[in-house]
């Protein structure tokens, strides 16, 4: 594990016009890659539909204690799939059962996923939809690449520990045992972790004159939704450079990083920089990239390579670093971080250096796809019916496909 005391932020050589820019390229790229109202609404029914179903089973009707979403929905990192990688666009959900369901199955744990397939299976077979069955859940397909992941828990409430109330248990059927887990307290963790007050240089804060941004000025929101979407948006944007950078699945072995692995990670990093004072929130938005790997703890082996781990502080044993513990999952997440820098770096450069919006538009398709190069492309696009001597922030110059970002204030903050 790295001990070594954590870096003082650097001083990056960015303009507050970039910042600017940049956020507001962030925010639209991230709705942009949101499901649709349809689709979220098409998801919520699914996950109500088949929450009622479960419930209403005789296998878990007295045994259950609530259902919860758990993941990206809950997080508001959720994102549309690519077509070569869908994963990522789903409702998780947990059944979580009373205690006394470890009476039932403590000494079988597959028999709950089994259970638990069995009921799905026949909501499945009533509606057409396919069904898959794995070590600690059962997936329900639906089209267009969206899920509904069903998760059984066993309540195993653990005095002293953070988020200790919601401590589990997850059953594993290769491993025949249950693992300790906690779905709720690593959500409740991470709007803990979004609600720690960034700080900024007093030297460097954004005046009012430049939070105006030649047009508009919007009310600053509440500090709480400003710090979660800042968050929220960082994880939605390194999702989706994950998806391009490790393409299609299906071409090979996928050694891409989960989504839990990257996300927890992410408000790890936030939660230690924020409170240190930098210079801009693009300044805390790199420095959080920049420290990610070292919050890994890496032990070294004795016949050579490493051990990750990333502790579940809300449920003691649990390491979300599991999956990455090949030599090959490790060198892929190390590689695409450096990658994930570097293309981070010449979005910004490009921003900063006004070439264009040509350019621009083809280094966002490289690191965040075809959807993100649209969202930036409809960003610059006049806004039907906006009058024709609309002020626009302009980054280019003229015939050089300037970028045309219409006046914003803070949009990094989301709506």
């Amino acid at each position: 594990m790295n001990r070594d005391p954590l870096p003082q932020p650097l001083k990056r050589q960015l303009s507050t016009n970039t910042g600017f820019k940049f956020f507001g390229l962030v925010d639209a790229v991230a709705k942009h890659n949101e499901p649709t109202t349809t689709q979220m609404d098409a998801l919520e029914r699914s996950y109500n539909a088949t929450s009622e179903y479960i419930m209403g089973s005789s296998e878990f009707a007295d045994l259950i204690l609530q259902v919860h979403p758990q993941g990206s929905r809950a997080l508001g990192t959720i994102i549309r799939p690519m077509r070569q990688r869908p994963e990522g666009f789903d409702i998780d959900s947990v059944l979580r059962l009373k205690r006394a369901a470890m009476q039932k199955y403590g000494q079988d744990p597959a028999a709950l996923i089994n259970d638990l397939h069995a009921v799905v299976k026949r909501y499945a077979e009533a509606h057409g939809l396919a069904l898959k069955r794995w070590e600690r859940c059962v997936t329900l397909e639906y089209a267009d690449g969206m899920c509904v992941d069903i998760t059984p828990i066993i309540d195993d409430p653990r005095v002293g520990i953070r988020y200790g109330d919601t401590h589990a248990r997850v059953p594993d059927r290769r491993l025949k045992l249950f693992e300790p887990t906690n779905p709720k307290g690593l959500s409740d963790a991470f709007s803990m972790a979004a609600r720690v007050q960034a700080v900024f240089s007093v030297s460097k804060a954004m005046t009012l004159d430049e939070a105006i941004v030649r047009g508009e000025l919007q009310p600053l929101p509440d500090a709480v939704e400003v710090q979660s979407r800042l968050l929220s948006r960082l994880v939605q944007l390194l999702k989706l450079h994950r998806n391009v950078a490790f393409g299609t699945a299906a071409m090979g072995p996928d050694f891409s990083p989960k989504s839990v692995f990257i996300t927890v990670l992410a408000a790890t990093a936030y939660a230690s920089r924020a409170p240190i004072a930098h210079d801009s929130p693009l300044d805390l938005l790199l420095d959080i990239v920049d420290m990610m790997p070292l919050f890994i703890r890496r032990e070294p082996l004795v016949g050579g390579g490493e051990y990750w781990e990333l502790p579940n502080q809300t449920a003691p044993g649990d390491n979300l670093a599991s999956g990455m513990n090949t030599p090959q999952h490790q060198q892929a997440y190390l590689q695409w971080h450096l990658r994930l820098k570097a293309d981070l770096q010449d979005v910004l450069e490009c921003i900063e250096q006004r070439r264009g919006l040509d350019e621009l538009l083809q280094i966002v398709q490289r690191c965040f796809g075809g959807r993100a190069a649209q969202a930036v492309r409809e960003l610059e696009a006049p806004r039907a019916g906006s009058p024709s001597g609309r002020r626009l922030v302009t980054v280019g110059t003229a015939g050089t496909g300037a970028l045309l970002l219409p006046s914003r204030g803070h949009t990094f903050y989301g709506d």
